[in-house]
C-alpha cells in the first residue's frame, strides 16, 4: 500500500509541474492581442463571457475543443489524484474547492508574471474539470469496493 501511495504522490507532484509548466511557461496559444497588442496584460472577470465568444466566434471547431474541452481536461486528472492520494480529502465539494483555489493560482499568476490572459472562464472550466476527475475517482472507488466484497 505505501509503494501505490508513493507512486500516486509522485504522479499528482508530476502532474502539477506539468500544468504549471503548461500554464505559465508553454508557448502562448491565444495571447491577449489587446490594444497593447501582443503580449498585453489583459483579463476576464465576467463568468461565460469568453466560452461564448470562443463558442460562437470561432472559424472552425478546433478552437473551441483546442480551447475550452482543453481546460476542462488539464484539471480532470487533479479531480482524480487529490483524493486518492490524501483520504481526508475525499469530499466532492472540498477537492473541487481545491482544485478551484489551485486554478485561480494560476489566473492570477497569469496575470502578475505573464503575457497572458487572466479569465474567470477558465477557473469554471478547470474547475468542471476537478469535478469530473472526482467522478472518475468516486466511481473507480466504488467499483473497487464492489469487487472486494464480491470476491470476499
Amino acid at each position: 500500500m505505501k509503494q501505490q501511495t508513493l507512486i500516486l504522490r509522485t504522479l499528482l507532484f508530476l502532474y502539477i509541474v506539468v500544468v504549471l509548466y503548461i500554464t505559465l511557461l508553454a508557448w502562448n496559444y491565444g495571447a491577449s492581442l489587446g490594444p497593447a497588442g501582443p503580449g498585453g496584460r489583459n483579463y476576464n472577470l465576467i463568468p461565460f463571457r469568453s466560452i461564448y465568444r470562443i463558442g460562437v466566434f470561432s472559424p472552425t471547431i478546433l478552437d473551441p475543443l483546442r480551447i475550452l474541452v482543453g481546460n476542462i481536461l488539464l484539471f480532470v486528472p487533479f479531480g482524480f489524484l487529490l483524493p486518492a492520494v490524501w483520504r481526508h480529502l475525499r469530499h466532492a465539494l472540498v477537492v473541487v474547492l481545491i482544485g478551484m483555489g489551485f486554478s485561480l493560482m494560476i489566473e492570477t499568476s497569469q496575470f502578475l508574471f505573464t503575457h497572458r490572459v487572466a479569465n474567470v472562464d477558465d477557473v469554471i472550466l478547470n474547475s468542471l474539470g476537478v469535478w469530473i476527475g472526482y467522478g472518475f475517482f468516486y466511481v473507480t472507488l466504488w467499483l473497487k469496493r464492489r469487487i472486494v466484497l464480491f470476491h470476499a
